[in-house]
């Protein structure tokens, strides 16, 4: 049961992702191979639409499992373990070089305010953006294991802010220019590309580079290709778009695209061509706020947009930080359904109920990256460009390999395919799938600390990976046998046949088998002869690095739901009733829990108390879901029970409001006030209450919205005052 969103707020998703390059991309190129450096970002920004071609695809086979079951089904297991060891060297990087980024950006601009001030401070810019990274990953970090999660109505917020700040540095470079003038930076002939030591990595001192000058080509773009980093993005939220699918993940695609475009080659531009040559180097790892800071205009005013743009960039930057531990989480816990990595990994957290271990793991990785770069972003873009690249040509060779293994029809194919004796030559894809397969190599021999770095990684991860799966394969059988086993019936819809209960039943949403003492006060006070009781388990979909879809049955219940399952059993043996129990699918927890709820036909849903939440926001978050389901929308009864088995009641829907005594004489007071002077009309309590609340509309819709909510909150605290006050 998934809640969907539109295709502007997929783009969004993504692109709070892949935005975030923009802002150390053209710098880190231009580092390496010099002034025609935004050439490159160009040229990596065009191919980027190609490598998107190449995702699509991997989206519309729709295949099941994620990244590891398409390499697996192409290449075998072997190679797909290897695939998501280069993933996850990917996402090890991605927290660390954004939170860094951000921390560069924020470190120059404390420097130029102290300046502006005359404080005698300067901040050591390395040590700082670690100190902050450092910091934004242990914020993520707790946020992760509380469970709290992402939401696109903020990434389509970050998004609008961000083309404010964008239009804004469009139209003020373009002026800039007009006032100044400017020359284009040198076009990258191999004549033009700054090659040395640091650079060409191994290939330094051979004649290859010499013999061949399109393999300088292919060293500017690989120095570049962080650039379209964050395209795996756009596969992870496809199942979260709404019908008609492919369409809009065209759209998205296309939206992403200029944006990108846009924003990206603009900024490495502008940096060329606005930045004196002399300062432009202490700018490279700062290089948006060094290109505010050499606009024209009074210093106040740039000082100020410096600010928007350090502002704008560290929620861009920080997002990525958490998409990081989010991603690596869901592609982990992918893994570990398919029995790679040992389920103790997937235990979940005594109080929230998240996959703790898995996430310390991947946090820790993230602070020792962060402590060995020292706060270096260019130690960070090296490393971060081998799981980068690694990660795109797997998917590009899965996907071709695929083409041959399981032909047939597709709602989308890579363009450019011709047919030859019957068979058909994907030309484009494999255009596309050779241009990354050659990056990725030139970038082996042209960073070696990466190619040390990552090659360690990923031989570590896969050694992990191989050891582990022989030892879950051994001891799965013999940890099954601990508990009860179930049949797994997988249905296209949730119904009350189908589960086998009669409408009206009471549904009961468990996560954790810590906590099931709701399901306890159910079994205890239930007469099975007139209700029925669901247990009902939502698994949500994670984004992990992949066009994948809808679990298969041995995905969606695993070893945690089987183990959760046999303790609701197991309380409903000790007391003697009968349950039934469901598993469904679902990438928001309440959405999920009222689609179930709707489907089956239930009346009451009881939960236990969140451990992140008050009652009253856990109640709200559920009836915020609750208008969200189309109509007609049923009523609920809604029980909140907390460990010590107090209830809380509450109605989803419209109701007659719980007035008090005190309430109900102060209505009948007003009535006889109001009677004899509306004579001869005859007046009724509840015309009282209709006028009051038609006087609350009247002074919202005359712009008193916050005097009234002022008000509001005046009568709330007096009444919890009043509440709380000592007899």
């Amino acid at each position: 049961m998934l809640t969907f969103i539109s295709f502007w707020r997929a783009a969004a998703i993504v692109l709070n992702d892949l935005a975030s390059s923009a802002y150390y991309a053209g710098g880190e190129s231009e580092s390496f191979i010099g002034k025609s450096a935004p050439w490159f970002i160009l040229g990596v920004m065009l191919f980027s639409y190609c490598v998107r071609a190449v995702y699509v695809e991997s989206c519309s086979m729709f295949v099941r499992g994620g990244v590891y079951r398409v390499v697996k089904e192409a290449l075998g297991g072997t190679l797909a373990k290897f695939s998501v060891s280069a993933l996850m060297f990917d996402y090890v990087l991605t927290g660390p070089i954004s939170g860094v980024s951000a921390g560069q950006y924020l470190a120059g601009l404390l420097n130029e305010l102290f300046a502006y001030f005359h404080f005698n401070v300067v901040l050591s810019e390395n040590s700082t953006a670690a100190f902050f990274a450092i910091l934004v990953t242990l914020y993520f970090w707790y946020e992760n294991i509380k469970g709290i999660p992402e939401s696109s109505h903020k990434a389509l917020r970050i998004m609008q802010v961000t083309t404010v700040m964008v239009a804004v540095l469009i139209l003020w470079c373009t002026y800039t220019i007009w006032v100044r003038g400017a020359h284009l930076p040198p076009f990258p002939w191999p004549s033009n590309i700054q090659l040395d030591k640091r650079s060409l990595g191994w290939l330094y001192g051979g004649q290859i580079v010499k013999m061949i000058p399109m393999i300088a080509v292919f060293v500017g773009i690989g120095h570049s290709v962080l650039a379209m980093s964050g395209e795996e993005s756009l596969a992870q939220v496809y199942r979260e778009i709404e019908a008609p699918k492919l369409p809009n993940l065209k759209k998205a695609g296309l939206i992403i695209f200029i944006y990108s475009l846009l924003f990206t080659s603009l900024v490495s531009f502008f940096a060329v061509m606005i930045i004196p040559d002399g300062t432009r180097s202490k700018y490279l790892e700062n290089l948006i706020g060094g290109l505010s800071m050499n606009l024209v205009g009074p210093f106040a005013l740039r000082l100020a947009f410096h600010a928007f743009v350090v502002v704008v960039g560290t929620m861009i930057l920080a997002g990525a930080v958490n998409t990081a531990i989010v991603g690596s989480n869901g592609v982990l816990n992918r893994v570990s359904e398919d029995g790679v990595l040992a389920d103790w990994f997937r235990q979940p957290h005594r109080k929230f109920g998240t996959s703790h271990r898995i996430i310390n793991m991947v946090v820790a990785f993230q602070i020792l990256t962060i402590l060995a770069s020292r706060g270096n972003v260019t130690f960070l873009a090296n490393l971060y460009a081998f799981g980068v690249i690694w990660s795109f040509t797997m998917q590009g060779i899965a996907v071709l390999v695929i083409r041959y293994t399981h032909p047939g029809d597709r709602e989308y194919c890579v363009p450019l395919n011709f047919r030859l004796f019957g068979k058909e030559i994907p030309i484009g894809l494999a255009l596309i799938t050779l241009v990354l397969f050659l990056i990725a190599i030139v970038n082996l021999f042209t960073k070696p600390s990466a190619t040390v770095a990552g090659t360690i990684f990923s031989l570590v991860m896969f050694g992990v990976f191989s050891v582990s799966e022989r030892i879950t394969h051994r001891n799965r059988g013999a940890a099954h046998v601990e508990m009860d086993q179930f049949n797994v019936a997988a249905r296209e819809e949730l119904s009350p046949q189908g589960v086998g209960v009669r409408p009206g039943n009471i549904l009961v949403p468990v996560s954790n088998y810590h906590a099931l003492y709701h399901l306890q006060a159910v079994l205890d006070r239930v007469k099975p002869e007139r209700r029925d009781v669901v247990v009902l388990h939502i698994r949500l979909l994670r984004r992990s690095a992949s066009g994948s879809s809808e679990l298969e049955a041995e995905q969606l219940f695993g070893s945690v739901e089987q183990f959760l399952f046999t303790k609701a059993l197991s309380l409903a043996e000790k007391r003697g009733k009968t349950i039934r129990l469901a598993v469904v699918s679902a990438n928001d927890m309440w959405s999920g829990i009222l689609n179930a709820a709707l489907k089956l036909e239930s009346n009451t849903i009881v939960l236990g108390r969140s451990a992140k939440l008050t009652v009253a926001e856990q109640a709200r978050e559920i009836g915020l879901a609750w208008e969200q389901l189309p109509d007609p929308r049923p009523q609920f009864n809604l029980e909140i029970f907390a460990p010590g088995g107090q209830r809380e009641f509450f109605l989803l829907g419209p109701h007659a409001p719980n007035l008090t005594s005190n309430e109900v004489r102060l209505i009948h007071r007003l009535w006889l006030r109001f009677s004899d002077l509306v004579a001869p009309d005859e007046l009724h309590h509840h015309d009282i209450v209709h006028f009051a609340l038609d006087e609350v509309l009247n002074e919202l819709q005359e712009g008193k919205e916050a005097d009234v909510v002022a008000r509001l909150k005046h009568h709330v605290e007096r009444n919890k005052a009043a509440h709380t006050k000592p007899s």
